[in-house]
């Protein structure tokens, strides 16, 4: 008997987990033998194996690969900058290299083509000033205009772990080196930088996740990586179990950079042990002088200028010199359809959160941390990836029982887009939420059992209170996410339902860059909001 309250107990926890692991276990499940097969999958395979499929590896690899190389390069030096040095400017620096954070990358994208482009305003100011002819300037939109786009979006992923991990583990080895005679030089390149190799690894593995789960870059600039033939065995060549397949292929990858990511992080506690405290002598930044100075002033400026400071300039520009061309009559609308979806998704998100961590936290056996872990693997999945997966046991019920008309209620609907945004952002909620539970000492649990209190009252009376802060914050967090998420959402909004991102997109993709501007500036200002809330908490903690 108590075995069997047990797994009825665990039951709408498990059937919950089961909505949100659905589309990647539906994904896992579409290589097994049962099932509706389309006859033509595996000549579909065969096909795209030999002739696109080895150039879309890779074109991916490769854009890995050089967004892994710029994001560790330019995440660490600012790092290392605003914590081991003093120079002016250097506490306005360290939120300023957060900025880029609130830039889409696809706005980002959308904003460098506008201005650098064969008809842009740079190349014809130049043309017609020193009367030259034909293109001055590369293309943008390449692999290469890619990978600067992504480095500069996405570097910050890199800046924050590697400041955090100079800040706080390096103090005790680098006195203790400088004692022993060891120049400045040597302490950073020996000490400093090897301490912080687990957190740049850690930032990389994210900015490469992020990377992979682009479509609007990838899309606009006409780059053919391994989600372009996902979309194209589904959309183009309408097999749904060809795009499946191809997309269990993605979240191995996926999965892999998952897992360096959670070593990294077991890295970073190991290497947090016997560092020293804060407060040494040598944790103070070292002041700067002469060229040392400018130098340091350069490896700050460049990326927030070419991650935030230029593309924000690039579409304000637009908006200045011609407010006729803007779509203000149906911006607020645009705006009202993505705050209605991120409003529900949040509120949604946030309770399903608080029910995970509040299952852990009473009962935190191997079962329950389990099926909890499994409702996270959707963050780490490409929302195309997720459509696909959704749609697949959808599409394979309403072939089975099509009185149900599932294929209605979950496609072009608010239901089946709150799903897939449930399934993609609700990690954010649960990650940020269980911080706020590790605050709690168990005491207060104890403490009220003995009074008689239920699991009710005491989510009610006492986990709550304590939890305002961290549901606020994950509600947010998941707010901004859905706002900006683009692939989920052009496939499964309900019809003339566009939302900022959806209709950014696609006046972009139709050369009305201008008109683009407003709906891109908006997503922009919403995802400012986190970045200053982070910037006041890490201030806070230094």
């Amino acid at each position: 008997m108590p075995r069997t309250r047990l797994s009825l107990s665990a039951l709408p926890l498990i059937l919950l987990v089961g909505l949100l692991a659905l589309p990647v276990l539906a994904l896992l499940a579409s290589w097994l033998p049962w099932g509706v097969v389309q006859a033509d999958t595996g000549a579909i395979l065969r096909e795209m194996a030999s002739t696109v499929l080895p150039g879309y590896a890779w074109t991916t690899l490769w854009l890995g690969l050089w967004v892994a190389v710029g994001a560790a390069v330019v995440g660490t030096a600012a790092a290392a900058a605003v914590t081991l040095f003093e120079f002016p400017g250097r506490r306005t620096f360290e939120w300023l290299l957060l900025l880029p954070l609130a830039m889409p990358a696809y706005v980002t994208a959308y904003a460098y083509t506008d201005f650098l482009q064969f008809s842009g305003p740079l190349q014809v100011a130049l043309r017609e000033t020193f009367g030259l002819e034909g293109r001055l300037l590369p293309e943008v939109r390449s692999l290469w205009g890619a990978i600067w786009v992504f480095t500069f979006s996405l570097y910050p992923y890199v800046y924050l772990l590697a400041r955090t991990a100079l800040g706080e583990r390096a103090a005790h080895l680098m006195e203790a080196a400088r004692l022993l005679g060891a120049p400045l030089s040597r302490r950073i390149t020996t000490i400093a930088l090897p301490l912080a190799r687990p957190a740049v690894a850690a930032g990389v593995a994210l900015a490469l996740m992020e990377t992979l789960a682009d479509f609007g870059v990838t899309s606009y600039f006409g780059i053919q990586t391994f989600t372009t033939g996902i979309i194209k065995a589904w959309l183009s060549m309408d097999n749904r179990i060809a795009a499946a397949q191809l997309s269990t292929m993605l979240l191995a990858l996926v999965l892999v950079l998952l897992w360096l990511e959670h070593r990294a992080e077991r890295r970073m506690r190991f290497t947090a042990k016997g560092t020293g405290h804060a407060g040494a002598t040598e944790a103070q930044p070292v002041p700067l002088r002469g060229l040392a100075r400018a130098v340091v002033w350069g490896v700050c400026t460049l990326p927030v200028f070419m991650g935030f400071v230029a593309p924000v300039a690039f579409m304000l520009r637009p908006l200045a010199s011609d407010w006729s061309v803007l779509p203000w009559d149906r911006f607020l609308e645009w705006a009202w359809n993505s705050v209605w979806l991120g409003g529900i998704t949040a509120g949604l998100a946030v309770a399903v959160a608080l029910a995970l961590a509040f299952a852990v936290r009473r009962k935190p056996d191997l079962l329950t941390r389990g099926v909890v872990r499994l409702a996270s693997v959707g963050y780490a999945v490409p929302g195309a990836v997720i459509v696909v997966g959704l749609l697949l046991p959808v599409g394979w019920l309403q072939a089975r029982v099509p009185q149900w008309g599932v294929a209605a209620l979950v496609t072009t609907t608010a239901v089946g887009i709150v799903w897939a945004y449930l399934v993609r952002f609700c990690a954010v909620a649960l990650q940020s939420v269980q911080s706020g539970y590790a605050r709690i000492p168990a005491s207060l649990d104890d403490t009220a059992r003995m009074l008689g209190a239920g699991s009710a009252r005491l989510m009610a009376r006492v986990h709550w209170p304590l939890l305002r802060r961290s549901t606020a914050a994950a509600a947010l967090l998941v707010f901004v996410d859905v706002m900006k998420e683009l692939p989920a959402t052009m496939v499964l909004r309900p019809f003339n339902s566009d939302t900022l991102a959806v209709v950014a997109y696609q006046l972009a993709r139709d050369e009305r860059l201008g008109e683009a501007a407003l709906p891109s500036l908006a997503l922009v200002v919403v995802g400012l909001v986190p970045v200053i809330l982070l910037s006041r908490t890490l201030r806070g903690r230094a």
